[in-house]
């Protein structure tokens, strides 16, 4: 398990890129925070360090539920589970198939998630209420102290 802190947008976007530079896919990115904490952000410099195209166009996919991206690294989708509710609204935006794709997938409120997918990363993101300074912790090596 590494922590890391981010004190800035910045930081936040940094520590993304540095994750998506160790990033090859098959793998799925696990994205768990409240509203606000940063994972669209993290997003945006997961999709930097992969070679995204253009990761300024990385956007929260709240209403599109699935955002498209090339990279160097070949395909990686972005998905909101946040309005999806049960098997058949995952089913409904082609989860199941996304998953099953060589490609590297991101999903922001993971916890939402009802598949099982194939060699995850889960990042947990929380907000210190006072100084505002995001904890990321993950469950393996691809966060560098």
């Amino acid at each position: 398990m590494k922590i890391l802190e981010s004190g800035s947008e910045a930081e936040t976007l940094r520590i993304g890129e540095d994750i998506g530079q160790r990033l090859h896919p098959p793998r799925t990115i696990l994205l768990y925070g409240e509203l606000g904490s940063g994972k669209t952000l993290l997003t945006r410099g997961i999709v930097k360090g992969l070679g995204g195209n253009d990761p300024a166009r990385v956007h929260s996919p709240s209403f599109t539920l699935v955002n498209q991206y090339s990279s160097r690294k070949g395909v990686i989708y972005h998905i909101d589970l946040y309005r999806l509710e049960g098997l058949r609204d995952l089913y409904s935006i082609g989860l199941e198939e996304i998953l099953s794709e060589e490609a590297l997938v991101i999903i922001e409120w993971a916890e939402k998630l009802l598949l099982p997918p194939n060699n995850p990363l889960t990042i947990r993101i929380s907000v210190d209420p006072t100084t505002h300074v995001r904890s990321l912790e993950a469950d393996d090596q691809h966060l560098k102290a």
